[in-house]
């Protein structure tokens, strides 16, 4: 099988941030880091730079946010997710460019790598 990997970041040469096999690209869990790797205060702010994240590294493929058939949101606190669930739903549409046509999980963790992290998204791509 052929892999296509991108690797970057402190733990480049642990893990990859996304692998094509065919025609599928999986990305690894991105998390809401600004350039310095701080993290916001709130889950929009966290969730906005996470898709960046997710966009760059679906550029690294040649693919965009419409390649994108499914997607796992991570968050450590369901509550505060529902809660802002209008709000979130409306920003991912915006970086979507359009209603997007996905599957999406959400999974209450007790913890993501860093305690200041609120999300983390995960996304399987398909290329034609």
């Amino acid at each position: 099988m052929e892999k296509k990997l991108f690797r970057s970041g402190p733990y480049a040469s642990l893990f990859s941030q996304g692998v094509q096999v065919g025609n599928t690209l999986y990305l690894a869990g991105q998390v809401g880091t600004d350039d310095t790797g701080a993290a916001p205060d709130n889950l929009l702010g966290q969730m906005k730079l996470a898709y960046q994240h997710v966009e760059s590294v679906l550029a690294e493929f040649g693919a965009t946010m419409d390649n994108v058939v499914d997607e796992t949101w991570f968050v450590t606190d369901v509550n505060d997710c529902m809660a802002q669930v209008s709000e979130l739903f409306a920003a991912r549409e915006l970086i979507y460019g359009k209603p997007p046509e996905v599957s999406q999980t959400l999974v209450q963790v007790a913890g993501l790598v860093d305690p200041s992290f609120k999300i983390e998204i995960k996304c399987v791509a398909m290329f034609d």
